[in-house]
């Protein structure tokens, strides 16, 4: 199968009742929010809300949708929400081998994979959203 030419991902910053965020450490690039390929034919949100229960067992409900990050060298745009819990079970899988909700402050320092802080800052400062970020 040949890839695609253009990867739209859509990943969601998902805050608890008290006001803390979902983490999942992955494999990869460790502490990071829940997100991943939209697939052919699926809604961004549609995608934001399958890939938070694929990886970590939880149920979300999209309450904003914030902006885009684009990456333009590998044609990736990732669309950026922010949601809240709305059933499942927190779980490890394979591509969250930790899991928790977090103080933002904390969650913040332990997101260190690219520009992944700069998207949580972004999605937790409604001023600026929407926002078009591309690099």
């Amino acid at each position: 199968m040949k890839p695609p030419k253009h990867i739209v991902s859509a990943a969601t910053v998902v805050m608890d009742e008290t006001n803390t965020m979902l983490l999942i450490k992955g494999p990869k690039r460790g502490w990071e929010m829940p997100g991943g390929q939209v697939e052919e034919g699926e809604p961004l949100k549609e995608a934001a809300i399958r890939e938070t229960k694929e990886e970590c067992g939880l149920d979300i409900e999209i309450t904003r949708y914030c902006g885009v990050f684009q990456n333009v060298n590998h044609s990736i745009c990732n669309h950026l929400f922010v949601g809240r819990p709305s059933g499942g079970q927190l779980k490890t899988t394979s591509e969250a081998l930790e899991v928790g909700f977090f103080p933002i402050e904390e969650a913040l320092k332990m997101i260190t994979w690219g520009n992944f802080r700069q998207r949580v800052e972004y999605c937790l400062d409604e001023k600026i959203q929407p926002f078009c970020v591309s690099f």
